[in-house]
């Protein structure tokens, strides 16, 4: 991509209406929310990750999802393999499970075996959520089950409700820890309808992200039994990430989990109201359909530059930037996108949004 090109499409992201996420804002606005929140309440920084502030939101999260303790940790990267390196020592073997699109296989370049000597089995197929009859099938000894909720790569998916107790109960009559991978916790609730404690009292571990649909700076929280918590911070400080402060990230966080949280009812039903009208769009397909949850995927009957380039004309003629990127498929001349629907899409109308995909399929035809 040349320079004129680069800068043509910064400025198109920059200045147009987004459908995704919570839309565009420059880089210092959440450090200008996070200061005035804490102005307004008095905010505490914390020492090392110890400090009243800090342990008080803590543990308001380990209320929240029904769990005796909380930590907050600096990333998932670093939490959850910690919390598996701990199950594994409780239940002397190094393999755990986990689906084959878990995060900690596709984009971590596999830390759990680097650092912590762990081993991974992968526990059914890529197309859909993992089940109690996959977990049935391996013969190994496993330590920990990492259960995603939901499965990001497939377009959000989420097993039933029976089938995940299933998958939990098996785990736990098989000595197996289950372990919740909840980066997206939060938007598989409002499928489920039941509370955060229900769905985290399936398993014995949990970790949360802040920063995806909270949308808040970066920063996790993991939590389960009271000792199990704080000797994985011990392990949070030998990977250095007992920070001096952790302040601005764990107070971002406690922001816009407060403001945010009761709305995924509403990102939900807008999630499923788009995926109703994309789908009457020739050569757009939503995967699921309906979605499960305000995380879903698009099949595209085009090859990806043409996508890219049509992207750019509909934002220009329409105001209206419809992705950033997307991926490939295993069909030619067919590319994948992932809508997350957050404030953004909230501020659109349903009926605008599938214009602007009607017209992207006619800009790439015409190409």
């Amino acid at each position: 991509m040349d320079d004129d090109l680069r800068e043509k499409r910064a400025t198109l992201r920059r200045n147009s209406r987004w459908l995704l996420g919570h839309g565009f804002e420059e880089g210092h606005r959440e450090l200008e929310r996070v200061a005035a929140w804490c102005a307004e309440n008095s905010v505490r920084p914390d020492h090392y990750g110890e400090g009243e502030d800090l342990q008080a939101f803590e543990a308001r999260v380990a209320q929240l999802l029904g769990l005796p303790r909380g930590r907050f940790f600096p990333s998932g990267k670093m939490a959850q393999p910690i919390a598996l390196r701990l199950w594994s020592e409780r239940a002397g073997t190094k393999n755990f499970g986990m689906h084959p699109t878990c995060h900690l296989e596709l984009h971590e370049h596999r830390g759990y075996s680097h650092l912590h000597d762990l081993e991974a089995t992968l526990v059914g197929p890529p197309q859909r959520p993992m089940l109690a009859a996959d977990l049935a099938g391996i013969r190994v000894p496993l330590a920990a089950l990492v259960v995603e909720l939901p499965t990001r790569e497939n377009g959000g998916q989420l097993p039933s409700w029976d089938e995940l107790v299933g998958l939990c109960d098996l785990a736990r009559d098989r000595g197996i820890h289950p372990h919740l991978d909840g980066a997206r916790l939060w938007e598989a609730q409002a499928h489920y309808g039941r509370t955060f404690e229900e769905i985290c009292g399936l398993f014995d571990s949990v970790y949360v992200s802040f920063y995806k649909g909270i949308g808040a700076l970066a920063g996790a929280m993991l939590l389960g039994p009271e000792d199990f918590v704080e000797e994985a911070v011990v392990w949070r400080t030998r990977q250095g990430g007992t920070l001096h402060s952790h302040m601005p990230n764990w107070a971002s966080a406690a922001m816009n989990l407060e403001e945010r949280l009761g709305r995924f009812e509403l990102f939900h039903e807008r999630a499923q109201e788009l995926a109703r009208a994309l789908e009457e769009v020739d050569g757009v397909h939503p995967i699921p359909d309906p979605p499960h949850t305000n995380l879903f995927h698009l099949w595209l009957d085009a090859p990806e530059e043409a996508l890219l380039s049509a992207r750019d004309r509909v934002a220009e003629e329409m105001d209206l930037w419809l992705f950033a990127a997307l991926s490939s498929t295993e069909l030619p001349g067919t590319a994948r996108l992932e809508v997350y629907v957050g404030e953004a899409a909230l501020g659109l109308e349903v009926a605008e949004v599938a214009r602007g995909f009607q017209r992207l399929i006619e800009l790439t035809r015409e190409a």
